[in-house]
């Protein structure tokens, strides 16, 4: 197999990174469509996906400033949402995220290893 010159490669550029990791959620995107997406990248952990957890937290954002702390609807009833809970979800995301990514998916990439006992 040939080996491609040197001068033939062209890392890629921030603007196509940033737009590889742009969200599939927009401001256009359904309330059901959102809570899709906050339903199928529930599993990031699970999954050990950076990805799914940074479409996870996309959509806690979304959903936290669209869906409204109470509804009243004809009878008398009443339903009312916690938005604790899915702020917590997101800062677990973000932890997540903070504590996973690595520089291929837009993370710093610096760990920090023990060298206790190193030369011992």
């Amino acid at each position: 197999m040939a080996r491609r010159a040197e001068k033939d490669f062209h890392p890629p550029d921030a603007e196509t990174t940033r737009r590889t990791w742009m969200s599939t959620l927009t401001s256009s995107s359904t309330l059901d469509e959102v809570k899709a997406a906050y339903i199928d990248n529930a599993s990031y952990a699970e999954d050990s996906s950076v990805a799914k957890a940074r479409a996870f937290i996309t959509a806690c954002r979304i959903l936290l400033m669209r869906l409204p702390k109470r509804v009243s609807r004809g009878g008398g009833e009443e339903i009312e949402l916690n938005p604790e809970r899915i702020q917590a979800e997101l800062r677990a995301a973000q932890q997540y995220v903070n504590a996973n990514a690595g520089v291929g998916d837009g993370g710093a990439g610096v760990r920090h290893v023990d060298f206790t006992g190193f030369r011992d």
